[in-house]
């Protein structure tokens, strides 16, 4: 059941409180930075080092993260260059949340696509699995897969690019 936040009276919103246990679960289980949640009006935001977020829709609040509590980028390899990197992604099909992607319908399967495979559009590129549910990722255009972005099983950010279609 939800349980008032301390200073709710002021703000009249409900703070589910094992909602948001099981979010700072989730980050420590699958390695990811913050999870964002919408239920209607109301919106969570789990950070690592950023502390908890909540707001209304029409005025969202969001406690920064501290800089430090902001992972380093990773140092290219070796002969990598990563401008071409950048433009590869370009167009890309991009995560719509949080969660692990697979690349096959279940374990053992073939993979959806391959690169070099042709799509339709709405075509099952991946899967996404986030809170226990499988959310299907297609193809916005048809044409041919170009690059895959992502390893099976990998946890993923929102906006994070998965496939490339050209």
């Amino acid at each position: 059941m939800a349980e008032r936040k301390g200073n709710a009276g002021k703000s009249g919103m409900d703070v589910d409180t094992s909602l948001v246990r099981e979010l700072a679960e989730m980050l420590g289980d699958t390695g990811l930075t913050e999870i964002e949640v919408e239920d209607g009006d109301r919106k969570i935001r789990v950070s690592r080092g950023g502390g908890v977020a909540m707001a209304a829709a029409p005025a969202p609040m969001a406690a920064p993260a501290p800089a430090a509590a902001a992972p380093a980028p990773a140092a290219p390899a070796p002969g990598n260059d990563p401008a071409p990197a950048a433009a590869d992604t370009a167009g890309a099909i991009k995560s719509p949340m949080v969660g692990t992607v697979y690349l096959a319908p279940e374990p053992g399967a073939s993979d959806f696509v391959s690169v070099g495979d042709s799509v339709k559009e709405g075509q099952t590129l991946l899967i996404v699995e986030a809170m226990k549910v499988m959310n299907p990722i297609t193809a916005d255009k048809a044409g041919t897969v170009k690059s895959i972005l992502v390893e099976n099983a990998q946890p993923v950010e929102f906006d994070q690019p998965l496939v490339v279609i050209g």
